[in-house]
């Protein structure tokens, strides 16, 4: 692994172990003062006097430069594709163990090398849950990326971090770091690829359903209308069989193939990554209530398009059919908007509290609305929030909006003594707790 200590270190611990003196290594090309400085740390020697050193010291020029050698330094590089493959396809915090045995392998010299360890490490405990190490860890990454732009880029952490603050419930500190990234993309026309698509999930997962149009909503649709949400299909089983390749070779020794079949391995997920993210932005914008009927529908479409090719996407699969039959409630098909909620409720792998409560809070929407009655799927609504779990701090945004929605729907069938219930928990699942006690609430719960 890395070797520890600084060129001029390496320098003087070669020279000495070959018992060379500072002018016999210097030559007749350099000056035993040069020397002197680099080994002191004073002088950073070029390529091609490195090369030389390298040379007379008999090492090669990247041990000497970076204290690996090049067997050592592809070990590494595999070490990081192969944490990214089990972040991605395995477990993410078998992946946070091998970012951190890097990360403590390598030293400042390989500063390029443990930099992306640790931003691997930082999504590995953004993956786990782990949002308030993973805030942390982001939050040291990027300002040492002010400092260090060879070495880290600043967008795809900023990206990271409003996406871990959205997820913990700091909606305001998220639009701003997402408002900060956008100005960054923007500045460099990023409207497409990767970056562009995880910067617009970040944009409209920090939006509320009922905000209108602004520059940062635009650029989401921009993006969304130049990628669209691809067809894919599960590759999980092609990926799977490259990784295992790349262990085999490696424990073969064969690490120049090992590597090149890891990246085989991690360019085969990219297309699904993609088209999961797209397909999860699609969603969340299908939800804005500015967006035409039209449009939505042919976006919560194409995304539920995607979550059907991906077993492991079930829930998410549910949430587009309530999605869809709430787009279809707005355009007044209540025939379409049940038969949705229903396919819903009867997606037998998706048992989700949330989603099940949604489809029953569509339901009962269409009930009233033809006048028939709608007090079983209320009260079955009322019951599955109550048996949601409440998280430890902060809000629950997708709770309050049912227990809100819920209150609405109380107060439409005459039941006001269930709408005020509703409407009190709508505010403590908002985070709203210490005061609550004796307080009456009424119809106009804010949105």
């Amino acid at each position: 692994m890395p070797s520890q200590g600084t060129i001029g270190d390496r320098v003087r611990g070669l020279r000495l172990n070959r018992r060379m003196s500072q002018a016999q290594l210097a030559g007749p090309d350099l000056s035993d003062s040069y020397v002197s400085l680099i080994e002191s740390g004073k002088r950073t020697p070029t390529p091609v006097v490195a090369r030389l050193l390298a040379e007379r010291l008999g090492c090669t020029t990247e041990f000497l430069l970076h204290g690996i050698e090049p067997r050592q330094r592809i070990d590494t590089e595999l070490g990081l594709r192969h944490a990214e493959l089990e972040l991605q396809h395995g477990d993410p915090s078998v992946a946070a163990d091998r970012f951190t045995e890097i990360v403590k392998a390598a030293d400042e010299e390989n500063a390029m090398l443990t930099a992306q360890a640790r931003f691997g490490r930082a999504r590995a405990l953004e993956a786990q849950g782990r949002l308030g190490q993973a805030v942390e860890a982001f939050e040291l990454l990027r300002r040492e990326a002010a400092a260090h732009p060879e070495r880290l880029a600043d967008l795809p952490l900023t990206i990271a971090l409003s996406r871990c603050y959205q997820l913990a419930g700091d909606r305001l500190r998220a639009r701003d770091l997402a408002g900060h990234a956008l100005e960054q993309a923007q500045r460099l026309s990023v409207t497409q690829g990767e970056i562009a698509v995880d910067l617009a999930a970040a944009i409209v997962e920090s939006r509320g359903e009922r905000e209108s149009d602004s520059p940062e909503l635009a650029y989401v649709h921009t993006v969304l209308g130049r990628s669209g949400v691809p067809e894919v299909v599960d590759r999980s089983a092609e990926i799977r069989s490259l990784w295992q390749a790349s262990t085999a070779a490696a424990a073969g020794d064969d690490s120049a193939l090992a590597v090149r079949l890891a990246d085989d391995a991690i360019m085969a997920g990219r297309e699904s990554r993609i088209a999961l993210r797209l397909a999860r932005t699609a969603l969340h914008w299908a939800r804005l209530a500015t967006v035409s009927t039209d449009e939505a529908e042919r976006f919560v479409e194409s995304a539920a398009r995607v979550f059907t090719a991906f077993p492991a996407t079930a829930a998410e699969l549910g949430e587009s059919l309530v999605v869809h039959a709430r787009v279809k409630l707005r355009a007044g098909e209540l025939v379409g908007a049940a038969q949705l909620a229903g396919k819903a409720l009867g997606l037998t792998h998706d048992r989700s509290a949330t989603t099940q409560t949604e489809a029953r809070l569509v339901l009962a929407t269409v009930a009233l609305d033809q006048g028939d009655d709608s007090l079983d799927h209320l009260r079955t609504a009322h019951a599955l929030l109550d048996g949601l779990d409440r998280p430890v701090f902060g809000s629950d945004r997708p709770a309050a909006r049912c227990w809100r929605e819920l209150g609405d729907l109380y107060g439409r069938a005459g039941l006001r003594a269930e709408q005020t219930v509703a409407y009190r928990k709508a505010l403590e699942a908002a985070g709203v707790r210490s005061a609550m006690a004796g307080v009456t609430a009424d119809a106009t719960v804010s949105r």
